[in-house]
């Protein structure tokens, strides 16, 4: 009896060790997963203590049993980061992007110093970078961007001489740029400090950074004083944005500063100089670092002391004569312009009748020249910009050319002009809009607002890839989205024989990627945008049923180009809808359905009063979609003789305790277990349909409650 005592307990000690047998480095993890407060994806589930060591476990990759990359990105993680990673003295790469993760940042993992990369983007990590970032001697690629990280960037960051890949965007940073950037980070190739506080002056050794490509982008801080001439040195190829500082003076003539549009430079009301039309003044430009020559000093006085040996200037009698030859050679010159202009231009701009084909300066049947009309653009360079299509984004590989010769179909038209489908030779398909022909002709305020929306990118919102303006044609060219518009999917397209209702778990996607979108215009975009004219028909539906939020700024745009005199904008957006406007048709089946009627039933109440828009407009509009996919119901709902909209109609629905199957959509029945979930949207909706916009939730707090929510399609 005593030996198979013994026996036993030998067989539990034998446990014990072989439960406790995972290793230092799956201890340390197995602590950093102790951190994460919720895991819906369940990304951790195969991460057991019971395992020798962490090499299989998810995100995790060893080297000769070491950890050498932990990479969990886009898992929807909640909790702090835990000190226990900077125990892995193995460890090169960090990827933990897109999650919830908040709190400060581990001192201990700053002294992990084999580091390479570490990459913390979109989380909500607070507090500031510590000042251990100098001890990371290897590191290439730090992105901390769109985060809650505060305080200055701590000088020690001089001391990763190998970093490469530097993003602090959307952040809370102040104070300034510690100067050395150009000497110490001389491997720099990407630098992004944009959306944050900083202020002071721009460093003037960033010009030093010869290794930088894209965009140096140092927009919306606080920077002022001059533009050092030094950013002249960078690379030509590289786009240097300083839009919305506080810079003053001159804008420097010279390297890569030279023939950059005013789009870099706008929201600084203190520059002056080209290419921005405020000329400076006499005392701005004697400051100006550029605006003179660089002369050596054993160069002569250019006054008049050296003019002709003898110590005297010109006579009068010889400066009278120089300026008559100068008038008249120049009247003579205009009238041989004048002739050759007459006799080889014709003015009338003939339109291509055949659908989409419009012609250029150089199209076919006319000569090659620009006509200039006294309503056109105020400058000659205005004329000369706006003949040619201009690409907003790098991965644009087509030109004009292709874009008149590809196949058109007509999607659809409204009061903002006719929307094409493009094929090009290669088959990629595309989305064009046509704004109109003639009005006003604003052009460099058009290209100004097209090439913010140009900026914007987010997987939930239609990518405006290139635009194109001349005097009577304007052009938007989209992503082609394939799937129609939500109207189309929840209601069918009129005439429809067959149609396919969309299930619980899709709508829910569809709900959560509207939010993710409106989160970004509201919150990371320039300025938080606000929509302003949000529909199920301009929610445009990817491949996988993504969706895509359309018609951003387009009514600006529409307003400014002439196409549509009766919209009026605010601010990039917040058109507000008019009784003749309809949705987007940017997709295959996305004309538009929406009556004149049910589309002001998208509009918060407050907008009929107050002229500036406000992003509770953007939720309540957000609050009817969400309950026109819960009810199926279109927006205007026939009760016996009277018709209303869809928010009195649930209220109705609710003062007369009608059971929760008249409210929910019939289609959803199949869907049955997921009714918990529908109470939860449902109440959401309510809340963002609140009749006072204070108490209507912000679209961060609507996006993280349906993230809450479990859908089986998740």
């Amino acid at each position: 009896m005593r030996s198979f005592l013994f026996f036993c307990i030998f067989l539990i000690l034998c446990s014990c060790v072989f439960v406790t047998s995972l290793n230092d480095e799956g201890i340390a993890l197995w602590s950093f997963k102790k951190g994460i407060g919720q895991d819906p994806e369940g990304s951790l589930k195969n991460w057991n203590f019971s395992d020798e060591t962490p090499c299989s476990w998810n995100g995790v990759t060893c080297k000769d049993l070491k950890v050498v990359s932990v990479s969990i990105p886009k898992k929807k993680l909640t909790g702090f980061l835990s000190s226990s990673l900077g125990s892995l003295t193995g460890l090169r790469h960090v990827n933990l992007r897109s999650n919830l993760f908040s709190g400060s940042l581990p001192v201990e993992l700053f002294e992990v110093q084999g580091l390479q990369s570490l990459v913390l983007y979109g989380n909500s990590f607070s507090g500031v970078i510590p000042i251990e970032v100098g001890k990371l001697n290897y590191l290439q690629t730090l992105d901390l961007s769109q985060n809650f990280l505060n305080g200055s960037v701590p000088i020690t960051l001089l001391q990763c001489k190998r970093l490469k890949f530097l993003y602090l965007s959307h952040n809370n940073f102040t104070g300034v740029v510690p100067e050395g950037f150009g000497g110490n980070l001389s491997a720099l190739e990407e630098l992004d400090l944009g959306f944050n506080k900083f202020d002071g002056k721009i460093p003037s050794d960033l010009g030093n950074l010869s290794n930088l490509q894209g965009t140096v982008d140092l927009s919306h801080n606080m920077f002022n004083g001059s533009i050092p001439a030094s950013l002249g040195n960078l690379p030509e190829k590289v786009y240097i944005d300083l839009t919305y500082n506080n810079l003053s003076g001159p804008i420097p003539q010279n390297g890569a500063l030279i023939n950059r549009g005013p789009t870099a430079f706008i929201g600084n009301p203190g520059l002056c100089g080209p290419p921005l039309k405020n000329q400076c003044s006499a005392q701005s430009d004697a400051s100006s670092p550029s605006s003179e020559p660089f002369l050596p000093n054993n160069v002569p006085p250019l006054d008049g002391a050296g003019g002709d040996g003898n110590g005297r200037g010109l006579s009068r009698g010889a400066v009278i004569a120089i300026i008559v030859g100068d008038v008249v050679g120049i009247c003579v010159i205009g009238l041989l312009f004048s002739y050759c202009y007459s006799r080889i231009c014709g003015c009338g701009r003939k339109k291509d009748e055949s659908g989409f084909g419009f012609q250029k300066g150089g199209g076919k049947g006319r000569k090659e020249c620009l006509c200039f009309r006294k309503d056109e653009s105020e400058t000659l360079s205005e004329n000369v910009e706006q003949y040619d299509l201009v690409a907003l984004d790098n991965q644009v590989a087509f030109d004009l050319d292709e874009l008149l010769k590809a196949s058109a179909f007509v999607l659809g038209k409204s009061g903002i002009g006719i929307v094409y489908k493009v094929v090009l030779e290669d088959g990629l398909n595309l989305a064009v809009r046509r704004l109109g022909e003639g009005g006003s002709q604003r052009f460099k305020e058009f290209q100004t607002e097209v090439e913010a929306i140009g900026k914007l990118r987010h997987q939930n919102i239609v990518t405006l890839r290139a635009y194109y303006w001349s005097v009577d044609e304007k052009l938007l060219i989209y992503d082609f989205i394939p799937n129609g518009n939500l109207t189309t999917a929840i209601h069918g397209k009129p005439g429809m024989v067959s149609f396919t209702p969309l299930s619980w778990s899709i709508r829910l996607k569809i709900m959560k990627g509207t939010a993710k979108g409106l989160v970004y215009l509201h919150e990371y975009s320039p300025k938080k945008y606000v929509h302003g004219d949000l529909k199920p028909s301009n929610i445009l539906l990817g491949h996988d049923m993504e969706p895509k939020i359309s018609d951003f700024g387009l009514g600006r745009l529409a307003n400014i180009a002439g196409a549509s005199p009766t919209l009026q904008s605010n601010h990039m957006t917040s058109d507000k809808p008019q009784q003749s406007k309809q949705g987007s048709a940017l997709s295959e089946s996305g004309t538009v359905t929406s009556t004149t009627t049910s589309g002001s039933c998208y509009q918060a109440p407050e907008a009929l009063k107050v002229v500036k828009p406000s992003q509770k407009w953007d939720i309540y509009s957000y609050g009817v979609i969400l309950l026109e996919m819960i009810t199926g119901r279109t927006p205007i709902i026939q009760v016996g003789s009277t018709e209303m909209d869809l928010v009195n109609w649930i209220h109705w629905c609710i003062e007369e305790k009608k059971p929760l199957s008249d409210v929910l959509d019939s289609y959803l029945a199949q869907d049955a277990d997921k009714e918990e979930e529908m109470i939860a949207v449902l109440k959401i909706a309510m809340a963002c349909v609140h009749s006072s916009p204070e108490r209507r939730p912000s679209m961060r707090y609507i996006s993280d409650a349906l993230e809450r929510l479990q859908a089986s399609s998740e």
